[in-house]
């Protein structure tokens, strides 16, 4: 497999530097068509001054002084000329790339970058169009992630702030019953261990982002790790009722044991805290040679469709009205990790349920 995408991309880079050489010919070809202009219209200009008797000596010849000087001034004027108007053709793309470029660093990054039919069909120009709007498209994405994460991560920590002041006036008050009491400092509690819980989160993100290559790596069984996941989130499915139905064979994985749980805590906490009471949560491994799949789903709400896409970003929540408990950076985390360790995350949500699919390879090492 290793040796196909090897040669995939070989041929891939040769291709564009190909369409690259090809683009140099081109321009190449015009600088040499300028010049043949050039000299043509030079040789022609002498012609008809030798067939007129202009450039001719006493014995009726050309002088060869003359004609080199001759040629080499006309040929500087022609060329000068002609190069003169006709730049305009190959420096055209080049101006619409620093436009672009421009509107880019101004912060538009709606700006994308668009030639002509003739210019669009050829490769270089076709790989530089394409390349310039991928990286347009990409910053835009970017942009919209990081608007959306200072929208969402205000809300989130303001929320909780806000009602542990509220809650904290009134006890200042004093004049409030004892059960009262009770409730306000537990709400208390309860808004503080969520920010604390919130900003180890993001710590923890911050983290797994900045990490690019996986350390501690070590050979562990991964039934017994979602097993045990199961068994830490004990009071909250027993509290819910819900009904487990696990399908867990025994098997090995090579991985950051500590990252990877902490991808069965997420998503199979998820998976409690949108099943319905008495609902069922779902956990099933299969195994597909050198990788691992492992299934988590859950009965109860649909995910939309348009959202399935967005519930990996970094405090996107489905639920706008944020009124059910979490933060958005769980799913973050998840997909962070998997990606660390080569694998893949999707999820698939209908009417019957929503799957969450984790494909990991059974070996890290190359």
């Amino acid at each position: 497999m290793k040796s196909k995408n090897t040669q995939r991309k070989h041929r891939h880079i040769l291709r564009q530097r190909g369409s690259r050489m090809s683009l140099t010919l081109v321009l190449a070809a015009f600088v040499f068509v300028i010049l043949l202009a050039a000299i043509g219209l030079t040789s022609l200009g002498l012609w008809i001054l030798a067939r007129t008797g202009v450039m001719v000596d006493v014995d009726g010849q050309m002088e060869l002084g003359s004609v080199i000087l001759f040629m080499s001034l006309v040929s500087i004027v022609i060329g000068g000329v002609i190069a003169f108007f006709s730049s305009r053709l190959p420096l055209k793309p080049i101006n619409a790339l620093i436009n672009q470029m421009n509107r880019l660093a101004s912060g538009d990054f709606k700006a994308r970058l668009r030639f002509g039919a003739t210019l669009s069909s050829h490769p270089a120009f076709k790989e530089i169009s394409t390349s310039f709007n991928t990286m347009a498209e990409e910053l835009e994405n970017t942009e919209m992630l990081r608007s959306d994460f200072i929208n969402n991560f205000s809300h989130e920590f303001k929320t909780p702030i806000v009602s542990i002041t509220g809650f904290a006036k009134l006890l200042s008050k004093g004049d409030i019953s004892e059960e009262e009491k009770s409730i306000y400092l537990k709400a208390i509690e309860e808004e503080s261990a969520r920010l604390s819980t919130m900003a180890t989160n993001v710590l923890k993100l911050t983290k797994i982002e900045n990490q690019t290559i996986l350390s501690d790596l070590s050979r562990f069984n991964l039934s017994e790790q979602i097993r045990s996941a199961v068994l830490l989130l004990e009071a909250k499915w027993s509290d819910k009722s819900i009904d487990l139905d696990l399908e867990l064979e025994e098997f090995e994985i090579e991985a950051n044991e500590e990252l990877i749980k902490e991808v069965w805590i997420n998503l199979i906490d998820n998976a409690i805290k949108f099943a319905p009471s008495f609902g069922t949560v779902s956990i099933d491994i299969i195994n597909l040679e050198e990788k691992l799949c492992v299934k988590i789903g859950n009965t109860g709400s649909v995910i939309p469709e348009e959202e399935q896409k967005k519930i990996f970003r970094k405090f996107y929540q489905s639920d706008r009205s944020h009124s059910t408990q979490g933060n958005g950076i769980g799913l973050a985390i998840v997909n962070k990790i998997v990606e660390l360790h080569r694998g893949d995350i999707s999820v698939n949500s209908d009417k019957d349920a929503t799957v969450f699919t984790v494909i990991l390879p059974k070996k890290q090492s190359n």
